[in-house]
């Protein structure tokens, strides 16, 4: 079992994007129980776990030929590539796209599971990240330009009172949203409170236009997020490009849809 475990402490790390919750199979199964599993799943393979410790994975090709009554330890590939909580994402990237793995089960220092990465979570870190790190520099940055003393918190928020500050979402990112909601994935908003109130068109969204679109649609109506708490009401660009836009809330966002575009009728026609 072969294991990539280079880092350098830079984020993301795997253990920020892996999925905890992981469905595994026993080597004594059957070929027959497996196969019944992943037709009834969304899942084309599982990982084989005696207890919590990785035996191997099995995939839908793995048991294909194989007698229905024949036991995984048999059929499944045991010489499989894993990743550790602690290795950069972009590491994990490069595995999987030479690999052509499509997940990589993700274990400790002892072998066990505690979660699985995908080529969706990978896809994920890239998209729209809020990380303490990138929190922390935002805070930095509105203390230097005006002045002003910031502090954090990690605290829940009504969507209903969010001022957007950017006037324009995609359809296509919507969709990895409304997947990451269903499955727990959905990072927290990063928010500047811009008057300790709340009330008062004060709470401005900084980061994560997509999530909260594909939240309202989905009928949440609150949101994790990390909070940039200014000691005082401070005139930010970002809020004079919510006002210059007529962005009050977020129904005021609009969702551009590219498969609709001018440009791509176009290319369809010539075609």
């Amino acid at each position: 079992m072969d294991e990539a475990l280079e880092h350098n402490g830079d984020k993301p790390v795997v253990g920020e994007y892996m999925t905890r919750d992981v469905a595994t199979v026993s080597p004594d199964d059957t070929v027959e129980d497996v196969a019944r599993r992943i037709s009834e799943s969304e899942h084309n393979g599982f990982p084989v776990t005696e207890g919590r410790h990785v035996e191997g994975f099995v995939s839908a090709r793995d048991l294909l030929l194989a007698d229905p009554q024949e036991l995984l330890f048999k059929v499944m590939t045991e010489d499989i590539v894993v990743a550790h909580p602690d290795m950069k994402v972009t590491d994990a990237a490069r595995v999987i796209l030479r690999s052509g793995i499509q997940k990589l089960p993700v274990v400790d220092d002892a072998g066990n599971l505690v979660g699985i990465i995908a080529n969706a979570d990978v896809i994920r870190s890239q998209i729209e990240r809020a990380t303490p790190e990138k929190v922390g520099k935002l805070k930095r940055t509105l203390e230097t330009i005006h002045g002003v003393d910031a502090t954090e918190e990690r605290r829940t928020v009504d969507l209903g009172e969010l001022v957007p500050t950017q006037g324009k979402v995609y359809a296509d990112e919507l969709e990895g949203r409304r997947y990451e909601l269903e499955h727990g994935l959905a990072e927290p908003l990063v928010v500047i409170d811009n008057g300790s109130t709340g009330d008062d068109g004060s709470l401005l969204l900084a980061d994560g236009h997509h999530r909260v679109m594909a939240s309202e649609r989905a009928g949440v109506e609150e949101m994790d997020a990390y909070v940039i708490v200014l000691e005082r009401a401070v005139d930010l660009g970002m809020a004079r490009t919510a006002e210059k836009e007529d962005l009050d809330s977020i129904e005021d966002i609009d969702v551009v849809d590219y498969a609709r575009h001018p440009l791509v009728e176009t290319i369809e026609r010539l075609q």
